[in-house]
């Protein structure tokens, strides 16, 4: 394929931006332009709740003389992606509606987990020193104006991610109804920072050793650009020593001063420094030795998002993985049955492959399966009486890395139906847009999506009744319109086959295929 020109559109908290990219086979992602504009949309959002009609003028004219510049450069695809700003904006609905009409640009929504994993993929772009990095305990610290990110890598598998409202312009303007200098201004943000990290260090940090910190976000770029330009540290790495000494330097100037010798507006300067109070007290509480600023944007995330769908860009990194080892995370922190769910994954990836000519479901949705056998069982934590409707409580209020919100409800509600009589005309849905990459879902769309796979776990579930691993290593095959499985295990299965024969029915309403297990008789 020839090199295609693609556009990347970030709606942020405090500023918009703009990066063209050239995409091939050969050289990769390759930077051509990049446009920044500074309007604080999060002012609006964080102090009213809504963004007022002035801002919205603003960022219209603004992505007006992006398409501008788009069409300049001849770009063939572009994506324009809102985050926590225009996300929480009560008003949000009615702004989307007004950049489309008044510019032609269609800017999407992301989830926070969202807007995390791409800039997972952009780190990820840098194979070689993303991969070496996270062989030891690393966390990616993803500083935003609206909020902050940690994630936890280890021996190259994520162990936890989480998000804490300690984004720089929500933090700013915290501080900034309160008369200080620098000095006490620095001694406030830690405060913040200190007690939102409180509850994290208790939890995730406990006996994890963290030895590589890498930094992301532009806030990030804001304040270390200068020392790794005085080191002359092309890699952007630096030790913990640089990063205090650093720090102590950067408090010890007047906001004049760092104007001046940063070369930026006073308004980056106010994002700057409780970014630099936020990186430090993580290195502290971690006792990081090497920091990483790899230097990428969300921009750049996106672009690597587009290179990987038109296979001109390949990970070595699995993302699949990552988002799997969240989910199972999660499953151990609510004490699921392992070795049941192992079982269990098994079951339904071979009936969703078996099946394969007859769901019509992607390989999405068979990630989205997994997902929902890893935690169907998370609920009994809560309440074993109600543990379906406890999961689904658990599933929609955590958010699992590089899954939409719309994604998280269709499996909270594949574990809800899994032990619930399936109502087709009364499900009720959170989620009011209904997107996924590539198109328009509508209710029913996602309804009979729900379905199907709650029919396949269902199935898979019944399987194993007894929690023993009777039916591990079956056979399964579609023939003459029905699913056959067959065990030769030689013990009783009295009890899985009377689950199974319950759970038939509604498998062949979904399908139109019956399912039959057949255990081998031995001589």
């Amino acid at each position: 394929m020839a090199i295609q020109t693609f556009a990347a559109i970030d709606v942020g908290s405090f500023e918009v931006e703009l990066g063209i990219y050239e995409i091939s086979n050969k050289f990769g992602i390759r930077p051509v332009d990049h446009v920044r504009h500074v309007i604080a949309l999060g002012r609006d959002t964080y102090g009213h709740g809504k963004i007022g009609y002035d801002l919205v003028e603003e960022l219209c004219q603004v992505l007006k003389e992006f398409s501008v510049i788009m069409k300049g450069y001849k770009v063939q695809a572009y994506k324009a992606y809102a985050t926590s700003a225009l996300r929480d904006a009560r008003n949000n609905q009615i702004i989307l509606d007004q950049i489309l009409v008044r510019t032609g640009i269609e800017v999407k929504l992301i989830e926070n987990s969202e807007q995390r994993y791409l800039s997972y993929k952009a780190i990820a772009a840098k194979d070689q020193e993303f991969n070496t990095t996270i062989q030891k305990g690393t966390a990616i610290v993803d500083v935003g104006f609206g909020s902050m990110q940690i994630s936890l890598f280890d021996k190259d598998s994520l162990i936890s991610t989480q998000n804490l409202p300690l984004g720089t312009l929500r933090l700013r303007e915290l501080v900034s109804k309160v008369p200080a200098g620098i000095e006490l201004q620095s001694r406030l943000i830690r405060e913040l920072v200190d007690n939102e990290l409180f509850t994290f260090r208790k939890i995730y940090l406990k006996d994890r050793e963290i030895k590589n910190l890498i930094g992301i976000g532009d806030n990030s770029l804001y304040v270390f650009k200068q020392m790794l330009e005085e080191k002359g540290s092309a890699s952007g790495r630096m030790t913990a020593e640089d990063v205090n000494r650093f720090y102590d330097t950067l408090f010890k100037m007047s906001i004049h001063e760092l104007e001046d010798i940063f070369g930026i507006s006073e308004r980056y300067v106010e994002m700057m420094l409780p970014s630099a109070v936020i990186y430090k007290r993580i290195m502290e509480i971690t006792g990081a030795e090497q920091f990483w600023l790899p230097g990428i944007r969300l921009c750049d995330g996106m672009a690597a998002e587009y290179g990987e769908s038109i296979r001109q860009v390949k990970f070595k990194h699995s993302f699949e993985d990552d988002i799997l080892a969240a989910s199972r995370n999660l499953a151990k922190r609510y004490k699921c049955h392992n070795s049941h769910n192992q079982v269990l994954e098994q079951f339904v990836l071979e009936i969703f492959d078996a099946m394969r000519r007859f769901h019509g479901l992607t390989a999405r949705d068979r990630l989205l399966l997994r997902i929902a056998v890893i935690l169907h069982a998370c609920g009994k934590f809560i309440s074993i009486r109600d543990a379906n409707e406890c999961a689904y409580n658990i599933i929609m209020a955590t958010e699992i890395i590089g899954l939409s919100r719309l994604e998280r409800e269709i499996i909270a509600n594949v574990v809800r139906y899994n032990i619930r009589d399936f109502d087709y005309g009364h499900m009720e849905l959170e989620t009011r847009v209904y997107k996924d990459s590539s198109d328009i879902l509508s209710h029913h769309d996602i309804t009979i999506k729900i379905a199907k796979l709650t029919a396949i776990l269902r199935l898979a579930n019944s399987m194993d009744r007894s929690h023993s691993q009777k039916l591990s290593g079956c056979k399964m095959s579609v023939r003459d319109d029905e699913l056959v499985i067959t065990t030769d295990y030689p013990g009783d299965i009295t009890l899985e086959s009377g689950s199974f024969l319950q759970k038939s029915d509604f498998f062949e309403e979904i399908f139109g295929i019956r399912p039959v297990l057949k255990q081998k008789r031995r001589v």
